[in-house]
């Protein structure tokens, strides 16, 4: 008797004492600070534009936001005595239905005639799209994740003009990844102004651990004002200041910039393609996206 008795005081004990643990503990969180709502992200974190490349295989990017230039001849083969007719043809520039715009380089079909700046038919042809008049970056960040193709004769480019009217290179033009015929794990970031461009322009470079054209990389731009970093991956690799330049009051950058994705053939810098250019040689961009301030 007096052992359950003994048995059921312990029993009380622990009831009551759950009870107040339950009890002080309600106390607590009821004078304790509410959970701080869910923190808004930035404009640093979320893009003000993006191309997902979402559609149906073989289908063209949105008008809304791209412009596919065309030609060479009246483009004085584009600055670098190209070899390439820029097309608004599908087998040059589309999307693959995967998620992807896949811009192609290749042989010039059999008399087509072409006309080429520096010869009478141009005998490739590839596409140059950009965003010019649509979308435009003034200070954050752009990426652009890509596979971008490698091989002699080769130039494939993802890079930014200037939206402020003047004639290049006042215009100021950022190459954000240039991988140039031969070096297939180089990625070249430059700026051209005023009194720095073609070989006079500043920039650095990153090395790939394999060739570019064997995986996807996110190249990158962050332009800030009076400054401007290239990374590949989220590694930053080179930075540029107006102090750097021959003169700083030509730092053209503190404007509104377009991008432009293309795959150039031949010319000046990469020199002629041969039998070993891949063919077609194709640039594969999975996303292009801006953050910060801008205009869509």
């Amino acid at each position: 008797m007096k052992d359950r008795m003994r048995g059921s005081r312990r029993a009380a004990d622990r009831r009551t004492r759950v009870a107040l643990v339950l009890a002080l503990g309600g106390l607590l969180s009821g004078c304790g600070p509410a959970p701080a709502p869910p923190r808004p992200p930035s404009a640093e974190e979320v893009p003000f534009w993006q191309a997902e490349f979402d559609g149906v295989a073989a289908t063209r990017p949105s008008e809304e936001s791209w412009t596919t230039e065309t030609g060479n001849r009246d483009a004085e083969g584009w600055g670098n005595n190209e070899l390439q007719y820029y097309t608004e043809d599908a087998a040059n520039s589309a999307l693959d239905g995967a998620g992807h715009l896949v811009i192609s380089a290749r042989p010039a079909p059999g008399g087509s005639e072409l006309p080429c700046w520096t010869q009478e038919f141009c005998s490739w042809t590839s596409a140059r799209l950009t965003t010019e008049g649509k979308v435009a970056l003034t200070h954050g960040r752009v990426e652009v994740r890509a596979r971008i193709p490698t091989g002699t004769g080769l130039l494939p480019a993802i890079w930014m003009l200037g939206d402020n009217g003047v004639e290049w290179p006042g215009q100021g033009e950022i190459d954000i990844c240039e991988v140039v015929g031969g070096e297939p794990r180089t990625v070249y970031g430059t700026a051209h102004g005023p009194t720095y461009f073609n070989e006079k322009g500043l920039g650095g470079s990153a090395t790939l651990t394999a060739d570019a054209s064997r995986g996807f990389h996110t190249y990158a731009v962050d332009k800030q004002p009076r400054r401007i970093t290239w990374s590949v991956d989220g590694e930053p690799y080179f930075t540029l200041t107006p102090s750097q330049l021959p003169a700083p009051d030509d730092w053209v950058f503190e404007q509104d910039m377009h991008l432009l994705l293309d795959v150039a053939v031949g010319g000046d810098w990469p020199g002629p393609p041969d039998t070993s250019t891949p063919s077609p040689a194709t640039m594969t961009v999975d996303y292009v996206r801006f953050y910060g301030e801008g205009h869509a």
